[in-house]
């Protein structure tokens, strides 16, 4: 795929062994997430039972922390050899067999033009982090994107069951059990009339009923047909070939979109396929998406769908506006500021100038912006989780363009720009007033980030540990002196300032 050899890959681990690994971890890690996510869609549409030889993720009773204790050192290396044999055998079902006929049919696709250039504008590494935890999770946390493959994968397994006549092995006998269902009734009404019990039947209602109270069984029967093992082995076969058919699309129709619609802006110069890979899936997500809207507007009218598109262009406009703030604006000054607080005193030594690259700085930006917002989420109530809260409930439909740039967007850019813009005004401009050396300038210039990051944490530690305090002396105070707390209901007194609002005395003469 990459044209590397064995040789080319131990080079690279000795020149850079913690990169390497780590990269291969990474991508192992990945392959590994998504393989479980999709048998757990998987789960959603065949019958429960078909996957018994796979552990259920959503199961209450697994827990897989108890089982690593308990469980003797045999079962686990049986259980990860297993693993080794399913994940590898995909592997090569999906990867090197499809490159192999991409090669003998396509000869010049392959390979994939993936160079790290170090002189690069753009950190290729950057790239491949963003299209992993970006990209890849907004295409797949669509509830389209999980619909369309669910669909996809009941429409294949409806297909598989008629043609092997399995599908009471893989969905069960659904309409068997609704016509049941239509007739439990007139059976019920013909067994009180008849009122003579059949054997067993008693017992296996209750125990049916047993069963059924806590929600689906993790095994439904089935109806067996003739030749089942060779049916069985035909549906594996059906499956691989299936795999292999959607692995060779996933891996040339990205590509070839992606690379046919950058050629329009690059020309022929050769370009990193996370480019052309990301810009290929994202335009096939929205042609499907966009074909799959007019179909189901096409029954409503002429009118209706003018109306729609009217609606949905407005809708358009409205994201990009967000998009550009919150997407572009805010991750390239997040990224930027990170450049200089941590990454330039780092790397770069005094007698030497800092170069900044804003593509690097934009996809670095987007990372650091995720991390932030899924920490804001997780941590206590305050105005910015709040705001995000707001946006993401009332989605892209629902987008108020005025609440986002009033409440998210410009205060995170004011903030973000007096970060950058403070800091450079005061070693460019009030510095060299005082009369200082050019060294001294220079040495404010490029330290005077961290400084002031470090001033901030510090105020922040002080501020907390100073709250703890008063906490601290308020729980001492009133273990040693508060003898009770009394809960009193509070009552407005009405009447003008003045004027006595007790009530009036009987006297008796």
């Amino acid at each position: 795929m990459f044209d590397a050899t064995l040789k080319d890959r131990e080079l690279s681990f000795q020149s850079a062994p913690g990169t390497t690994m780590f990269l291969h971890w990474l991508v192992g890690m990945v392959y590994v997430f998504y393989f479980a996510s999709f048998i757990l869609l998987l789960r959603e549409v065949l019958r429960p039972g078909v996957l018994w030889f796979l552990r259920n993720l959503n199961d209450p009773d697994f827990n897989p922390v108890q089982e690593m204790i308990h469980l003797p050192i045999y079962r686990h290396l049986r259980r990860f050899i297993l693993s080794v044999i399913v994940f590898g055998s995909i592997v090569l079902l999906m990867l090197w067999l499809p490159i192999r006929i991409i090669k003998y049919l396509l000869p010049n696709f392959l390979p994939y033009n993936v160079m790290l250039y170090s002189d690069a504008p753009v950190s290729e590494l950057s790239l491949e982090l963003l299209l992993l935890q970006v990209v890849l999770p907004a295409l797949l946390e669509q509830g389209h994107t999980r619909q369309w493959l669910k669909g996809l994968v009941r429409a294949w397994t409806v297909t598989a069951g008629y043609l092997l006549d399995l599908h009471s092995y893989l969905l069960g006998d659904q309409e068997e059990n609704e016509n049941n269902a239509n007739q439990q009734p007139n059976n019920q009404h013909a067994r009180n009339n008849n009122a003579i019990p059949v054997v067993g039947e008693g017992l296996h209602a209750a125990h049916q009923a047993i069963l059924q109270q806590g929600g689906p069984v993790g095994f439904q029967p089935y109806r067996r047909p003739l030749k089942f093992p060779l049916r069985i082995f035909l549906l594996i076969v059906f499956m691989c070939i299936t795999l292999l058919i959607a692995s060779l699309i996933c891996l040339t129709l990205p590509v070839f979109a992606g690379r046919w619609l950058m050629s329009f802006w690059t020309g022929t110069a050769k370009i990193h396929e996370l480019y052309t890979a990301a810009c290929g899936l994202y335009v096939c997500w929205l042609t499907i998406r966009a074909v799959t809207v007019l179909v189901a507007w096409m029954p409503q009218g002429r009118r209706v769908i003018f109306q729609k598109v009217k609606e949905w262009s407005l809708m358009i406009m409205k994201t990009l506006i967000v998009a550009i703030l919150l997407a572009g604006v805010v991750p390239l000054l997040l990224g930027l500021l990170f450049e200089l607080v941590i990454v330039a005193p780092l790397r770069v030594p005094l007698d030497q100038t800092p170069l900044f690259y804003p593509w690097q700085d934009w996809a670095l930006g987007v990372l650091h912006a995720k991390i932030i917002a899924a920490i804001t989420l997780m941590g206590p109530q305050w105005w910015l989780k709040t705001v995000i809260e707001q946006v993401y409930a009332n989605g892209i439909r629902n987008i108020d363009l005025h609440f986002i740039i009033r409440k998210l967007a410009a205060p995170v850019i004011s903030v973000l720009l007096l970060s950058l813009c403070v800091p450079y005004i005061i070693a460019s401009g009030v510095v060299p007033l005082l009369g200082v050396t050019a060294e001294m300038q220079n040495l404010v210039q490029r330290r005077i980030y961290p400084f002031l990051l470090m001033v901030v944490v510090l105020m922040g530690i002080l501020s907390f540990q100073v709250r703890q305090f008063k906490r601290l002396y308020e729980h001492i105070k009133n273990d040693k002196y508060l003898v009770g707390q009394r809960l009193v209901n509070y009552e407005r007194k009405s009447g003008k300032p003045g004027t006595s609002t007790a009530p009036p005395q009987s006297s008796q003469e």
